[in-house]
């Protein structure tokens, strides 16, 4: 068996010449990060820097105060890779004019390999303070195989691919919907059950003149001698049918206006009532008159004579009225036909008032709990959204292999290398977008033919792959560069920092960030390079999940 060890490479000063002639195009994507220096003021220890896998290391960070500052510690899980298990209760001491506070937190992880505890930011007041890394590492537990018995290799087991939660919430907005639509049919679409005030309205002119005096007959205003209140009904009744049938001001007009009019229809024949109707009702007419306004008090008798007489001349006027033509009963028709159109152009104006009120009221309300943007994006839709929330894939790229964790699989693409440089280098590149794409991620395995006794310096490759970038049209380009460290123990370069990328559109430029990572081994480079741009707002999350997924497995049968 043979076996690659992780080599630390110090840069040296005096670059081989030899090897600077070789060149190896690569393209690269970068997260900028900015690195910071623990001050005095805070530390940070362990109790130990080995352990086995799931044993409980404990992390303590000390603060030096005044007792005027607020201090505030790290909250959950900031100490990836490492999984913090409990976070302490603060213990504070006061010396002087000062408070010493330590904060301890209860850390573990269940994979061998090295790990580094990242910079922790403690705010004191208002500034932010860091602690220094740590690093860790986490043992196998051996297990004496002569004592422990051996079993056979479980069969695979094929496990179902877990969907997401799309559906519960389609389900939710479905059941809204639902709800909303029920109680506008209820309230509003339902044909209500009609009251008797409305089936009375809805009845000719005729019949509900019959009906009123019929209801008068059984009010009690002549038992208890209430004439004025019994005469306004019994003329009410007869002005409503006249209104309605022959002379649409009758309800508003006095008396003698009232009978005027009745004469002057009556002399163009447009109405057939004798001139002893007309005088009947004359005669009602005034006795009302006098009864609300003068205060007189005829006979009960006269008054049911009155109501009689009212229930002959409302069928003599009936009678009197000519029959409706055709052309009368189809513009009628079409009254009714348009009023029932009103009400349901009404009804659908309603409808749509509160739907979008219940629409914005809900984009707001969303919008205050998650942001407007989010909101914006997941019903619009987001590419790196998408590709956030989506399930990621896990694979390894390259020989020996990279694994990594990425929203999508990377395909295999052809690496653009130099006609000079093919003689020297075997590369294979797998790969998602491009430098003008959104998001772009690259894998890239380099194998150098006869390196001989030449090293390989990170450092060197970083700065060709900057200038092979620039060459592809990328601008301005903030370089800086700090060690990186897999979560197993994987040690490597990180060259990150800003850049103006080149767009679809000739000549404009955006900004983004790109980050390049580089690890070796004996004559192998592996390369990641993550290109995005800083309008994406989900692309930090993406980067930071892919950064924190990278391992190396350099180990070879």
């Amino acid at each position: 068996m043979k076996s690659y060890k992780f080599k630390n490479r110090k840069h040296n000063k005096k670059r081989n010449s030899s090897f600077n002639k070789r060149g190896v195009t690569f393209f690269i994507s970068a997260f900028c990060l900015i690195s910071f220096t623990s001050f005095a003021q805070v530390k940070s220890s362990i109790e130990t820097n080995s352990i086995r896998i799931g044993e409980q290391i404990t992390y303590q960070i000390e603060v030096e105060a005044d007792t005027t500052s607020l201090v505030v510690f790290p909250e959950g899980q900031s100490f990836q890779p490492l999984e913090m298990i409990e976070a302490y209760q603060i213990d504070t001491t006061k010396s002087g004019g000062k408070y010493n506070l330590i904060r301890r937190y209860g850390l573990t992880q269940f994979d061998s390999g090295y790990y580094a505890i990242p910079k922790q930011k403690i705010i004191i007041g208002n500034k932010s303070f860091f602690t220094d890394s740590l690093d860790v590492r986490v043992s196998e537990v051996i297990v004496d195989t002569t004592k422990q018995g051996l079993y056979d290799i479980k069969p695979i087991v094929v496990v179902s691919k877990t969907g997401s939660d799309w559906w519960k919430y389609l389900l939710y907005a479905l059941l809204a919907i639902a709800v909303v639509a029920v109680l506008l049919y209820w309230f509003l679409w339902r044909q209500k059950p009609l009251s008797e005030e409305e089936k009375i309205a809805l009845l000719p002119p005729y019949d509900r003149a019959k009906l009123a005096l019929k209801n008068l007959d059984e009010s009690h205003y002549l038992e208890h001698e209430n004439l004025k209140d019994y005469y306004s009904e019994l003329t009410f009744i007869i002005r409503k049918y006249l209104d309605e049938k022959i002379y649409d001001r009758a309800l508003e007009s006095t008396t003698d206006e009232l009978i005027d009019r009745l004469n002057i229809l009556k002399q163009g024949n447009q109405v057939d009532l004798s001139k002893e109707d007309i005088k009947n009702l004359e005669s009602i007419l005034k006795r009302a008159d006098l009864v609300k306004f003068a205060k007189s008090a005829p006979d009960i008798e006269l008054a049911k004579i009155d109501r009689d007489t009212i229930d002959i001349e409302i069928d003599h006027v009936k009678e009197a009225l000519p029959e409706p033509t055709e052309e009368e009963k189809l513009l009628d028709e079409q009254y009714r036909e348009e009023q029932e159109r009103k009400k349901k152009r009404k009804k659908v104006w309603i409808t749509v008032a509160i739907s979008v009120f219940l629409l914005i009221a809900t984009v707001v309300g969303l919008s205050l709990k998650f942001g407007f943007d989010y909101v914006k994006d997941t019903v619009i839709g987001h590419d790196s959204k998408k590709l956030l929330e989506g399930e990621w894939i896990t694979s390894q790229y390259g020989i020996p292999p990279v694994n990594i964790t990425t929203p999508k699989v990377l395909k295999r693409m052809a690496a653009p290398i130099p006609e000079e440089a093919k003689q020297q280098v075997n590369v294979t590149m797998f790969g998602y977008g491009s430098l003008i794409d959104k998001f772009n991620i690259a894998v890239i395995t380099t194998k150098i033919k006869n390196l001989g006794e030449n090293k390989i310096e990170l450092q060197q490759i970083a700065e060709q792959s900057i200038k092979l970038i620039e060459a592809k049209g990328v601008e301005n380009m903030l370089v800086k560069s700090d060690k990186f460290i897999t979560p197993n123990g994987a040690e490597g370069l990180k060259t990150y920092g800003t850049a103006n990328f080149p767009t679809l559109i000739e000549g404009e430029k955006e900004a983004g960030n790109y980050t390049i990572l580089l690890f070796n081994v004996e004559n192998v480079i592996q390369q990641i390079m993550l290109t995005w741009k800083d309008d994406d707002t989900y692309a930090d999350q993406m980067v930071e999940r892919i950064l924190n997924s990278v391992e190396l497995k350099y180990e070879e049968e």
